[in-house]
């Protein structure tokens, strides 16, 4: 049973740590179970949205038009989606959005967002925020911890005899390269940009645009160290 689980689910290479007891698998399998059940009716209807995706408790999307989601996809319980937007929201095979993650693409009423793209493999942890009206963009195989949160929006502030808010906003965008490890409660502001390979040290501010095989940490964010340059 454990290794049908195991294929349904994509992980054909997986291994259980011997410890895991019998009592553990199957609830494990009667979640995942209802999670294909449920994903069945997420994507009813929608051609761009695999037949073959799970999906937890609570998971609610809005505009389901503009979304697109690759099969062997997890969205864990309490997942809220909205998909308004210029581009849409793509996400990828095998890709894992953690609990209670909310994902929106629009600010305002007066201009729609552009949206996000999330490549294959790619995994959030739990209570993520992707504010996406500036677009946001990630790679493929990008292992992500939890309370990430990514704000491609920002104030105009420059003039002192004006309210903020009657100052409009920038939309630059975020990217994240390929093969990036997120530590949990980093924050990506507007403009913010990852080459492939980055690891970013937890509760980071990344701020600004960093090539690839860095290690990034602090507030704001600053490369600290080179990947294979000395010890790791």
């Amino acid at each position: 049973m454990t290794d049908i689980l195991l294929r349904i689910a994509g992980k054909e290479d997986f291994h259980l740590d011997q410890a895991i007891g019998m009592t553990y698998i199957l609830r494990l399998c009667w979640k995942y179970a209802w999670m294909m059940v449920r994903g069945k009716f997420f994507s009813f209807g929608q051609k761009h949205i695999s037949h073959k995706i799970f999906v937890g408790k609570d998971v609610k999307a809005r505009e389901k038009r503009y979304l697109s989601i690759g099969e062997k996809s997890r969205l864990q319980d309490g997942v809220y989606i909205d998909a308004l937007s210029k581009n849409g929201i793509q996400i990828g095979s095998h890709v894992v959005i953690g609990r209670n993650t909310r994902i929106e693409c629009t600010g305002g009423l007066q201009s729609i967002g552009k949206g996000i793209k999330i490549g294959d493999r790619t995994t959030f942890g739990n209570d993520c925020t992707f504010g996406a009206a500036g677009g946001i963009e990630i790679g493929c195989d990008v292992v992500a911890g939890q309370y990430i949160r990514f704000h491609s929006e920002n104030h105009s502030y420059s003039d002192v005899n004006r309210l903020i808010r009657e100052q409009g906003v920038t939309h630059e965008g975020i990217k994240i390269g390929n093969n990036c490890w997120i530590g949990a409660g980093a924050v990506f502001l507007d403009g913010a940009e990852l080459g492939d390979g980055c690891v970013v040290g937890a509760n980071s501010v990344v701020t600004k645009k960093f090539p690839s095989n860095v290690v990034i940490a602090g507030v704001p964010a600053r490369i600290i160290k080179e990947r294979g340059i000395g010890n790791e």
